[in-house]
């Protein structure tokens, strides 16, 4: 942990990337085994999973803005080689995160039943949701702390730590999932609430092992927190200043994706199963993409604490092509093997007949993710967070005027539906590269 400064070599990207990508895919894993699962008690309980799943999605992404604003200033502390204002950070930040969790689960609760009361045409769709947010957000706490120290990790080069804890809850989550989902070995048949407490325990763990990690390899001596168990306003605010713009386009950007899913729950529950399996296949595809783009985030903000400015571009590029190799590959592999990847969630050969379509329109705009998320956290590694609100609140507005016409209005078929994956993903991408090349994020200090 001595060296804090980062070098821009590919062999520093994989450095860092690789383990945030495994990590990012065990619990892929849970969501994977969590849908296979879901998928077995029948379409109603798969296609609430992804409106709630969504849901939850949104409240976990607040705090991972959180982070990611601290993240931004950890790595700019490293950058400067300033341990005791990484300490600082690190004491600080987790009480900030609890307090933000707290927040958020009094939010949630009174929000659900007259979000989910008003956008919901089954009455039945309705009281699954509701039931099983109001288990799933007393997870935020733990979520939210883990979030924090898993970017403490990232921003000193130590990001295989993230293995260690993600690895615990998954095995938890998923031997949980089948024991209460389905009854099993005498523990309760608890059916879609199952998985929404086994989420619950497995995040507790995760919190645990995170935790236990920091204060295991003693860096807690190295950065002082001891020194700073007081609550800090000024570094408070200066926080929420960088992470702000991120918690509201993390809100937007996944706020979005629940708006598509309400829309599609209009189409009938075959279309609302389908896009769940969907949304499922974009988060193990986007697993190497987004470990790649979280690299980018903490690489900039390094590189331009130790004032190597004119390294952020080619780092930015450098970045995108191993994402973009990345995205072909797997790619590929879907289109090829279609029909036997979707088995794999439902047997339902009409459901997976259905959802083919929509799979290669997909399969396509991941190929544009893959630069675009890239691109967008180089921008946020700047730590001009307010340009990246801009776009994201731009893209979003786009992304829904399209699926207001296309779903609400003209009721397409799915695969046009899904086509606005596309509309999100390029303007993010040529928004993000016109603000990089303008040169406007040069010496931004945070």
């Amino acid at each position: 942990m001595d060296k804090l400064g980062v070098s821009a070599t590919n062999k520093q990207i994989i450095k860092l990337a690789a383990p945030i990508s495994l990590a990012l895919l065990i619990p892929q894993l849970s969501f994977f085994t969590n849908t296979v699962f879901l998928g077995r008690l029948g379409e109603r309980e798969l296609g609430v999973n992804g409106i709630t799943g969504v849901f939850y999605l949104i409240l976990s992404m607040i705090g991972y803005g959180l982070s990611s604003g601290m993240q931004i200033q950890m790595a700019r502390r490293a950058g400067e080689g300033d341990k005791k204002g990484l300490g600082q950070l690190v004491a600080n930040g987790t009480m900030l995160a609890v307090l933000f969790s707290f927040g958020l689960m009094v939010l949630a609760l009174w929000l659900v039943p007259v979000l989910f009361g008003y956008s919901l045409h089954d009455n039945a769709n309705l009281s699954l949701s509701v039931n099983f947010v109001n288990m799933r957000v007393w997870g935020l706490p733990f979520l939210m702390v883990t979030q924090l120290f898993s970017s403490f990790f990232i921003s000193v080069d130590r990001s295989r730590v993230l293995i260690y804890g993600s690895l615990v809850a998954t095995i938890i989550n998923i031997l949980l999932d089948y024991l209460l989902i389905f009854g099993k070995w005498g523990f309760p048949h608890m059916g879609f609430m199952g998985a929404a407490l086994a989420s619950v325990i497995a995040e507790v763990f995760y919190c645990v092992t995170m935790v236990g990690a920091f204060f295991y390899q003693k860096a807690h001596k190295e950065y002082p927190i001891r020194e700073y168990l007081h609550f800090d306003i000024g570094l408070s605010q200066r926080t929420l200043a960088v992470a702000s713009p991120l918690i509201v386009q993390f809100m937007f950007s996944i706020g979005g994706w629940l708006i598509f899913f309400i829309f599609i729950e209009h189409l009938g529950a075959q279309s609302l199963a389908a896009s769940q399996v969907l949304r499922n296949i974009f988060g193990i595809v986007g697993v190497g993409t987004w470990a790649l783009a979280t690299t980018c985030n903490t690489m900039v903000s390094n590189l331009i604490g130790q004032g190597r400015q004119r390294e952020v571009m080619p780092i930015i590029l450098k970045i995108c092509k191993l994402s973009l190799v990345y995205a072909i590959v797997l790619c590929l592999l879907l289109l090829v093997f279609s029909k036997e990847f979707l088995s794999i969630y439902s047997s339902d050969m009409e459901l997976i007949a259905f959802s083919i379509p929509s799979l290669r329109v997909i399969v396509v705009a991941m190929l544009i993710m893959s630069l675009s998320t890239v691109v967008f956290n180089g921008v946020v590694g700047t730590g001009n967070t307010l340009v990246n609100l801009t776009m994201e609140i731009t893209c979003v507005g786009s992304y829904l005027l399209y699926c207001y016409f296309i779903i609400s209005r003209w009721h397409m078929p799915l695969y046009m539906c899904w086509g606005s994956e596309f509309i999100y993903w390029s303007t993010l991408l040529t928004g993000s590269a016109i603000y990089l090349k303008s040169g406007r994020w040069k010496g931004k200090a945070i």
